[in-house]
């Protein structure tokens, strides 16, 4: 529960944002959201000295040094579950976004109880993430959440071939072409705006050797065509 703990930091210590968002795995615009009381959502605060995940010296050493990474005392129980979302360690939590972003560009046929089952995280992110109004979203890469960790291979692949089954006879599934890498956009926006300074560069060039020429005329008397 990294936004519970990071509540609870907030407001019951001097740590630092980027000390917090660290320690919780989140994003340090996140943490400072609920220090604005701006975050979409409240949450009730989790206390980590009480659970064991952190000490009161532990803190005190965040507290008076900004630079210091705090150190979690003890990891998480992790609860087995039969339903609902996976549990993910908080050191893996802001890999997320990649993994769906992957998904959704790479398997569009995987509905969104999937990717909330298979990555463990909400439907309203996935729809941010595919509608590219998350608040990350300039920094989202889509990467393999096998890769990252999030799922297992057998279970991905299991995903892939039960949505597999809900699509028409012969069709294949359409690319999500908004998830898809902006890197040649942006080289080719940027080459435009080489050439387009390039062209005006030589047109001023111009523009200033004929106003050169017709004001040497001007000075020998020449009368202007």
């Amino acid at each position: 529960m990294p936004h519970a703990t990071a509540s609870w930091l907030v407001d019951n210590t001097g740590l630092t944002f980027e000390q917090i968002a660290d320690f919780c795995g989140l994003h340090i615009l996140e943490v400072q959201a609920m220090a604005d009381d701006l975050a979409g959502q409240k949450y009730t605060g989790r206390d980590p000295v009480r659970s064991g995940e952190l000490t009161h010296e532990e803190i005190e050493k965040g507290q008076n040094d900004a630079s210091y990474s705090l150190k979690i005392h003890k990891v998480p129980v992790q609860i087995q579950r039969t339903k609902g979302p996976r549990y993910t360690p908080v050191s893996k939590r802001q890999d997320k976004p990649d993994g769906i972003a992957w998904i959704l560009r790479n398997h569009p046929e995987i509905s969104d109880a999937q990717i909330s089952k298979l990555i463990g995280t909400t439907r309203n992110t996935i729809g941010a993430i595919r509608e590219r109004s998350h608040w990350n979203i300039a920094n989202i890469n889509p990467k393999d959440p096998v890769t990252l960790g999030l799922c297992s291979q057998r279970e991905l692949d299991t995903a892939v071939a039960k949505a597999a089954k809900n699509l028409p006879e012969g069709s294949e599934p359409k690319v999500d072409t908004r998830l898809t890498d902006d890197r040649q956009a942006l080289i080719d926006e940027l080459k435009k705006e080489r050439e387009d300074a390039a062209r005006a560069a030589v047109e001023a060039a111009q523009e200033a050797e004929a106003e050169a020429w017709l004001a040497a005329r001007r000075a020998e008397g020449i009368p202007e065509e």
